[in-house]
Formats: structure tokens, C-alpha cells, sequence
């Protein structure tokens, strides 16, 4: 079977349709011929061409009839016009029409397969580019890129429960991609169509904090002007997203809790109770049960808002995911312009640093090096200074500490419980339990 690609040549010559298929099956295209243009239009139905050749003075149909045609059953068919001497200023007229170029008669063999490797080549850019805004496309419902089996499985559940009222926490380190996880919950919900509202918690004191969730009335505090509406209210039948939730003070944390229990709350200074109807996705950098243990925490609250727990891994636990995100950001950073090459030795050290800053610091570093490398080619020069002076030849040299914390992590994950995994360990459950804290796993 050919792999190359097939071609549709429609010309009422016999001579002319002859050349051109044994001239073009020489350098492996497959090639189907068809003297009549009517019944070519009927094959092309049943079959995907990649190029096709028409020769545009013919009979019953000319070819400027038949390109329009084949533009509209076949849109992403590659045409070339065949004109005769003094029919050129036609074939233009053709080209506005959609044809991709014309090849005049007559023509030699060589020409004739030179011409048409150039028509291919474009013919299979068009498609590259076809098929890199459908990925594009999918990737604006889904902007989450990875290969990671923490991360699917993680997905996996965050669809699943996507589509119910169970309120979920997202752990994870800063720059994880914990809001996108929220929009992704948000997006695969009923919901999608409603407003998908974002609360940064830690930003705010918990007097306005009150006030920015739940509204206030005119005068309630100094500064309250009038009437307001708060989160809640304007994520009316959708997503209310609060990051860093474990920043929130503990008199708001009840006013929160009642709500994730009844859906109905009040305005700062006001005693009218309301009630929406609108889902609730909490974020936290840090684990929340050690607030709990401090007693910045309220138990039940926790208890609630942990119905569903999605916990992402830090960037230096997704390697396979490294490639991925490079060459994704420096595809969106290089939009309109051509896309920035990188060298060698640059990806090396992008893949042999830690990312303490996780996602967000790749996705900067990488839009810092496209802007700065003017000649589109990303060197190591064009790395910030802690990424240039990595030592590669000591990245796989890790401490006895850091060995046992990555041990530790993997039994947890693989076990059942504290015991189970104690005993995979051979230590004893108390001493666990304290490298657990010691390394915040």
C-alpha cells in the first residue's frame, strides 16, 4: 500500500491524463485518473485525496466548476490547475478561487515531479497546522497538559465527581495548577454555561473577606457605601473557587461552614437569610489537617470541605511532564511569529532543575527566553542564573535524607495504612509517623 499520499488527476485528454499518472506513480503517489469530471466528482464522495490536478478547459464542466465543487465536498484537498499557453490570467482567476497553483502546458517529466513534490510538501504543512489548532482547540476546554499517572488518576477523579455538589480540596505546592484543576472540574460540570468565580483568601483580611464572600449592606462598616453583593451571589449556579482556603479566619470559617452545610448565608449587617445555589472548589498550599492540629482550623469545616480531596504532585515528581510543558509554553509564547527553537543543552538543564516554583516558574522562565532570544533560538544564555550554573554530572547524586524521604512517599502512596506501611518499611509506626511530619508527607 502506497503511504505516501493520493492524487485525483481530472483531464478530458487521454494523452495528458496518461503522463501525468505514470509520472506521478513513478515517485509513489497512488493516482486515480478520471476523463470525465462529473464522475470524478461522484468518486471523490468515497475516497480522501490529498492532491488533485484540473485541467481547467474541459467537457460537460469546466475546471474553474469543478475546483468549487471539490472546495466544498473537499476542503482540505490540495488543487492544482492545468492550463494551456494563453489561458494563464484563467488559472489566476482559479488561484483566487482557491486553487493552490497551476501547472502550464507543456511540461516535462522532471518538472512535472519537482512541481508536485513542492504541492505535497505544502499540501502536508496545511496539515500539520490543521491538525495543531485542533489540538489547540481541545486544549482551551482542557488546559492540562500531562503524562503523569498521579496526575490521571487525579483527573480521572476530579471527572467523576464533577458533576455532583460534593465539595472538593485541591492540595498542592504554589504554581501546581490547582485553579486549573478547578476550572477543569467546573468545565466538565452541568455548570459550564454559569460563572466560574475565583477568591484569593490569603488576599484579604477577614473583615473584607466576610464582606467579599457574602455581600454587605449599606452601612454595615466603615466604607460601605451601599449595597453589595458578594461571591457567593455572583457565582449564582456555578463554581466558587477559594484559594488558600486554610488563610481563612475562624469567624468566617463558621459563617463558610453553615453555608457548605444549608446553601443560605447573610450580608454583613444585614439579618435577612439567602440562599443560591452554587458549588464549592477550596485550594490549599499546605496541608490543612496540620492546621488542624494547631487549632487555626475549625474540625467540622475541615471535615466538609474534604469530602473530595485531589492532591497534585510538585513538578519535580512529574518528569515525564517536563518535555510537555516546555515545548507547550514555547508554543504559546512564539504565537505570531516562528517558534523558537531550543537547543540541546538548554533542555538539559530546564530537566535537571528542581522548579521549587513548580508550573508557574517553567511557564516564566519559558516566557522570558523566547522574548529574550531575538534570533528565535533559546540558548543557555538565555536561562536565568540559578538554572545556567546547575552542575548536570552531580543531578543524580541525591542525599541518604532525600533518598529515604522519596521511599517513604512511594510506600504511602502503594499501602493502605500507617501499619501496612510500616511494616513494608520495617520501622516501627510511631517512628513513621514522626518522618512523615519531619518530611510533610
Amino acid at each position: 500500500m502506497n503511504q505516501r499520499g493520493s492524487i485525483i488527476i481530472i483531464d478530458d485528454e487521454p494523452n495528458i491524463l496518461k503522463t501525468l499518472t505514470i509520472g506521478l506513480q513513478s515517485i509513489d503517489f497512488e493516482v486515480d485518473g478520471f476523463l470525465n469530471p462529473i464522475k470524478a466528482l461522484e468518486h471523490v464522495k468515497d475516497k480522501k485525496y490529498s492532491l488533485t490536478f484540473i485541467d481547467l478547459m474541459m467537457q460537460p464542466m469546466d475546471g474553474m466548476a469543478v475546483l468549487k465543487e471539490l472546495r466544498r465536498s473537499c476542503p482540505e484537498i490540495t488543487a492544482v490547475m492545468i492550463t494551456a499557453y494563453g489561458t494563464v490570467d484563467s488559472a489566476v482567476e482559479a488561484m483566487k478561487n482557491g486553487a493552490y497553483d497551476f501547472l502550464q502546458k507543456p511540461f516535462d517529466l522532471k518538472e512535472l515531479q519537482a512541481f508536485t513534490e513542492k504541492v505535497f510538501e505544502y499540501h502536508q504543512l496545511q496539515q500539520e497546522v490543521r491538525d495543531l489548532r485542533s489540538k489547540l482547540s481541545e486544549s482551551k476546554s482542557n488546559k492540562i497538559i500531562t503524562k503523569n499517572p498521579v496526575m490521571v488518576q487525579q483527573l480521572e477523579l476530579a471527572t467523576q465527581v464533577a458533576d455532583s455538589m460534593l465539595t472538593v480540596l485541591i492540595e498542592g505546592e504554589s504554581g501546581t495548577g490547582k485553579e486549573l484543576v478547578a476550572q477543569y472540574i467546573h468545565e466538565q460540570s452541568t455548570r459550564r454555561g454559569k460563572p466560574f468565580v475565583k477568591v484569593n483568601c490569603a488576599a484579604l483580611a477577614e473583615s473584607l473577606l466576610e464582606s467579599e464572600l457574602f455581600g454587605h449592606t449599606k452601612g454595615a462598616f466603615t466604607g460601605a457605601y451601599k449595597d453589595r453583593e458578594g461571591r457567593f451571589e455572583v457565582a449564582e449556579g456555578g463554581t466558587l473557587f477559594l484559594d488558600e482556603v486554610g488563610e481563612i479566619a475562624q469567624p468566617v470559617q463558621v459563617k463558610l461552614l453553615r453555608f457548605l452545610q444549608s446553601r443560605e448565608f447573610e450580608r454583613v449587617g444585614e439579618n435577612i437569610t439567602r440562599k443560591v445555589d452554587v458549588r464549592v472548589i477550596a485550594a490549599t498550599n499546605r496541608r490543612l489537617v496540620e492546621s488542624l492540629q494547631e487549632g487555626n482550623f475549625r474540625e467540622d469545616l475541615y471535615y466538609t470541605i474534604n469530602t473530595v480531596r485531589l492532591s497534585l504532585p510538585p513538578l519535580r515528581e512529574r518528569p515525564e511532564d517536563l518535555l510537555l510543558l516546555i515545548y507547550h509554553f514555547i508554543h504559546k509564547f512564539s504565537s505570531g511569529r516562528n517558534e523558537a527553537e531550543i537547543s540541546a543543552d538548554a533542555v538539559k538543564l530546564l530537566i535537571s532543575y528542581r522548579w521549587p516554583g513548580n508550573i508557574r516558574e517553567l511557564e516564566n522562565v519559558i516566557e522570558r527566553a523566547t522574548i529574550i532570544a531575538r534570533d528565535g533560538s533559546i540558548n543557555t544564555q538565555h536561562l536565568p542564573e540559578e538554572i545556567q550554573h546547575i552542575d548536570t554530572e552531580k543531578i543524580g547524586l541525591l542525599s541518604l535524607e532525600h533518598i529515604e524521604q522519596q521511599h517513604i512517599s512511594r510506600v504511602l502512596k502503594v499501602t493502605k495504612d500507617l501499619d501496612e506501611a510500616s511494616k513494608v518499611l520495617n520501622i516501627d509506626p510511631a517512628t513513621l509517623w514522626r518522618k512523615r511530619k519531619k518530611y510533610g508527607l
